[in-house]
């Protein structure tokens, strides 16, 4: 089986068909990339809060890519396959001013540079959470002309932020271009479902994929297949938030959540908002007794035991 590896150096933070391709990768073959961390190299392991306010969002999830997929046509599915992943040997979580679910709560920049094991990551002295690897940005070229921002996702992927999408996984993206034109990067060595401060645990990362072709088999939007190894097990501190508007009711549950973390723990209110944000999972949890739906954050227990 033919494999292509490609540096982390050939990267774009705009989705543009127009883009030259730097590799062509046959279906079937696997395919591995290195990526950059989230901010396109602005943070650094030594890097301080105050840094937060400077960032540019238009170096924000730089993507490796994109590659030339032979035989893809508008039309078709791209079948992806995350083989393999590894992390960096630290990233970075932080409260970006004006960005993220609570942004009115948290108006000031707060950074926490993590020390990333095999199986952990230090978020702060003395808490670890598990490294559950995952690819934040994946997707193929939109067939409008560009340049479209790499910051929302769209029905080619992007920046979706699946949690899921990772080791054992299969991803299913549209076609909208000749070649399909993919591009990856943002890899989280950890994150939850939600990403409520806007950010994961950020870290350059390599992945290892196998591409497949499903001519004509487009999707309406990407779908997963989720492997048992990005499952969260074990008991879970669950708070709520209810009410007539989903989005009201995340932010709801999400400040309860940092409320009791931060009555168990001690914790500063940015650090329960950090650990949320990297471990928490926001879960619908009911939508249809009208008028008022249920959303859940769930939080392992044994973070909070410590």
């Amino acid at each position: 089986m033919h494999i292509t590896r490609t540096g982390a150096g050939a990267t774009h933070t705009a989705w543009d068909r127009t883009i030259e391709p730097i590799a062509e990768v046959e279906p079937g073959a696997e395919l591995t990339v290195e990526t950059l961390e989230s901010s396109g190299g602005q943070l650094t392991a030594g890097s301080a809060a105050a840094e937060l306010t400077g960032l540019d969002f238009g170096r924000i999830n730089p993507v490796t890519g994109p590659f030339r997929i032979a035989g893809a046509r508008p039309g078709d599915a791209l079948v992806v396959d995350i083989l393999e992943m590894a992390t960096g040997s630290w990233g970075w979580t932080g409260c970006i001013p004006g960005f993220g679910l609570l942004a009115e709560d948290f108006p000031e920049p707060h950074l926490r540079i993590s020390k990333i094991g095999p199986d952990s990551a230090e978020l702060l002295p003395g808490l670890s959470v598990p490294v559950l690897p995952m690819v934040g940005t994946i997707g193929t070229a939109p067939p409008e002309d560009g340049p479209h921002s790499m910051v929302p996702p769209r029905r080619w992927g992007g920046n979706m932020d699946i949690r899921h999408v990772g080791p054992g996984a299969r991803l299913v993206l549209p076609v909208g271009v000749e070649g399909a034109l993919l591009s990856l990067g943002d890899v989280h060595a950890a994150m939850g479902d939600g990403e409520v401060s806007g950010t994961g645990v950020e870290t350059d990362g390599t992945v290892r994929l196998r591409i497949g072709l499903r001519p004509g088999e487009a999707p309406a939007t990407p779908f997963l297949e989720t492997s048992e190894r990005a499952q969260r097990t074990g008991r879970a501190l669950a708070t709520t938030g209810i009410g007539p508007d989903l989005m009201a009711a995340s932010k709801e549950a999400t400040r309860a959540l940092i409320e009791e973390v931060v009555r168990r723990t001690g914790l500063a209110a940015e650090d329960a908002y950090l650990l949320a944000s990297v471990a928490a999972d926001l879960k619908i949890s009911e939508v249809v007794d009208v008028p008022n739906w249920v959303v859940s954050a769930h939080l392992q227990l044994s973070l909070l035991d410590g």
